[in-house]
């Protein structure tokens, strides 16, 4: 349970579009030989101050521990475990409810090995968790990769060297710029400066406004109070307050420290978010399979929820003994502890339409999100105790619960289902299983919303519906409003551009059947090919650092890309080479390069595609546009996320006049 609660509190927290690129923790290797052809091999790591490397053999509830992993192990094997060497912190941590152990300033890791074989082939690495007080890393790698002949005594036998791809590229850079560079391939040479001096040291940017997830907060709050668990609640609130208080300016203070106290408690979710996890470490999880499955999963469970197949709720026993402190307190904690237990009553109405809101800016680019998200959630749940305090004659006219609290919350649930959908696509473009391609989603937006249409009319019943439900004149609006998008969508499925909701379906590359005759869309998908074709056609380059998951690249290609001037240039005055930074499909051999002066190993195309980004142009967030010519050196300055279809021409022909 500790371990879930860790997972949660990291997937709900937001993604940074322009992630901060730390490099904590700095290893160096070596191979140790000993005595009856024995070695170690030695993982030694310098912390920078503040950050700390978590201890080996924590367990499954704890943190990530130091773990000793084997790629490739030829003629040796190991011996015993990892082992953990250097000054060992023991502290009781609050949020695992145990004693963790980590080391600061500086460890040393060391794995036993015993040689089997005249000669021997090793690839291998440590996995650890770093954090500091503000945020911790994903779970990161320290390699080793050696072969060599060993102590044991030499045979006829002969080893088949190992296949090695080193005709790309190794790379050695710092998070200022390039240091060292050895290449095999110039077109990877780093542009950085060049880069910086066509935008004038202006870094582009992707990160959804913090006013906006404001509001989104805002408006989830005030849905959460037309709820059966949250609307009835507040006239009986007002009334204890006013009650108790025959000084009505007194229980108007009580109401509005009570509002405040709301505010306070799920801006601390937010805060809490913010804290333990930093943008790099979610940045990792945008578009992990994993996690966006996962994310899938409870929306669809939240939708089940809200459709009436069940109620999450916390513990009983948790509210009553909140409620039960809160009795047995008087002043500012009373008043507090009764708003908290508001937040664990409400739970099963707040909880869902919480996760989505975090999970919705999990999306977006501001380490910030969670804490802005939660205070506009908060504010609008806390209004309304405060409003009708001040002014109780309102409470008269407010609506009576009833039947149309449950309509709303099935409403709701429709939407989470459609909006799990998209999670799911993401996983499905990363690792190129076809289940999703757009037609297929597109089918089930429309079914969803033709059933949502069809519910608010009446046609269809759930489980907490009332048997005698009469459409009235809000609900057969918001059904002509379902019904007309459901309409709006159905040209999708012959290659209809659908901006309105280009955000959410898969690219147009996906789908099978399209009559639309103006398609932008890359030919080539590799670096190299593309370069290669841009010579051979001498033509310039735009490439475009994309991702499965990105949600404003696909709004970029259907505001802009569609646009008839834009895709003419695209298509027959550029190469263009759309790079997907999030694609799982592995290399036919890995690539080892170095970066912040330690190796690492590119395991899968979208791994080679990030780490192009972001040693050749210093960057790393998608969308991400830059003009090259035949050598690979820089046109024009980067662009980024920006819908203006005049910018983007202009952008474009300051390549071609070049």
């Amino acid at each position: 349970m500790k371990r879930l609660l860790t997972i949660w509190m990291l997937l709900v927290a937001v993604i940074a579009a322009k992630a901060q690129m730390m490099d904590p923790v700095h290893f160096t290797t070596q191979l140790k030989e000993l005595k009856n052809g024995e070695a170690e091999i030695i993982f030694k790591a310098t912390i920078d101050p503040g950050w700390h490397v978590y201890s080996t053999g924590l367990g499954n509830d704890g943190p990530i521990s130091a773990s000793f992993n084997k790629v490739k192990m030829d003629g040796a094997e190991t011996v015993g475990k990892l082992q953990a060497r250097g000054n060992e912190i023991k502290q009781f941590d609050k949020l695992f409810d145990m004693e963790v152990r980590y080391f600061e300033k500086a460890v040393t890791f060391v794995q036993k090995i015993k040689f089997t074989k005249p000669k021997y082939d090793i690839d291998c690495y440590v996995e650890y968790g770093a954090c500091n007080d503000q945020s911790c890393l994903p779970p990161s790698e320290a390699a080793f990769k050696q072969n060599g002949k060993s102590p044991i005594e030499e045979t006829p036998e002969v080893k088949e060297e190992p296949e090695v791809d080193t005709a790309k590229v190794i790379v050695q850079v710092d998070t200022a710029g390039v240091d060292t560079v050895i290449v095999a391939d110039n077109l990877w040479t780093p542009v950085v400066s060049e880069l910086q001096a066509f935008n004038g040291d202006s870094a582009p940017t992707e990160s959804m406004a913090l006013w906006l997830i404001f509001i989104e907060g805002l408006f989830g709050g005030f849905i959460a109070l037309f709820t059966p668990c949250v609307w009835p609640i507040i006239p009986m609130t007002v009334s204890f307050f006013l009650k108790r208080n025959k000084d009505r300016s007194k229980a108007i203070r009580e109401a509005t420290t009570y509002g405040l106290s709301i505010v306070v408690i799920y801006v601390l979710l937010g805060l809490a978010v913010t804290l333990l996890f930093g943008a790099s470490a979610l940045n990792a999880l945008a578009t992990n399979a994993v996690f966006n499955i996962f994310f899938c999963l409870l929306l669809v469970v939240f939708a089940a929820s809200f459709l009436g197949a069940f109620e999450i709720t916390l513990p009983s026993s948790w509210s009553t003994k909140i409620d039960e402190k809160s009795e047995s307190t008087t002043g500012l904690l009373s008043i507090f502890l009764m708003a908290f237990t508001l937040a664990l009553v409400s739970f099963s109405c707040t909880g869902p339409i919480i996760g989505f809101l975090l999970v919705a800016v999990s999306t977006q680019g501001s380490i910030v999100a969670p804490t802005i998200g939660m205070l506009g959630f908060a504010i609008a749940l806390a209004i309304p105790f405060t409003l009708f305090a001040m002014f109780p004659s309102l409470l008269k006219s407010a609506p009576k619960s009833g039947g149309w609290m449950n309509v709303i919350k099935v409403t709701l649930g429709f939407i989470e289902l459609a909006f799990a959908l998209k999670f799911l696509s993401v996983a499905d473009l990363a690792y190129g299983w076809h289940i999703l391609d757009r037609e297929v989603f597109l089918s089930l937006w429309i079914i969803i919303f033709g059933l949502l249409g069809a519910y608010l009319l009446g046609w269809i019943k759930f489980p907490h519906d009332d048997d005698d439900r009469r459409t009235n004149v809000p609900r057969f609006f918001l059904a002509m409003a379902s019904l007309a998008f459901t309409v709006y969508m159905i040209p999708g499925l012959w290659g209809a551009p659908l901006k309105a909701i280009s955000a959410f379906a898969p690219p147009m590359n996906t789908q099978d059947f399209n009559l639309q005759k103006t398609v932008t869309e890359a030919k080539y998908k590799d670096y190299e090919q593309g370069m290669a074709a841009a010579k051979a056609e001498h033509k310039p380059v735009i490439i475009d650092f994309t991702g499965f998951g990105c949600v404003n690249c696909r709004k970029m290609e259907a505001a802009v890309w569609s646009d008839p001037q834009v895709a003419d240039i695209l298509n027959n005055k550029y190469i263009l080479i759309s790079l997907y930074v999030d694609d799982k499909t592995p290399l036919d051999t890995p690539i080892e390069v170095e970066e912040n002066g330690q190796k690492r190993t590119l395991r899968t195309v979208g791994d080679k595609w990030s780490y192009l980004q972001r040693v050749k142009f210093g960057a790393n967030a998608q969308p991400f546009y830059v003009l090259l010519n035949e050598e690979g050196h820089p046109l024009a300055g980067s662009r980024s996320y920006d819908e203006d279809i005049q910018g983007y021409i202009e952008f474009l022909n300051k390549g071609l006049a070049k």
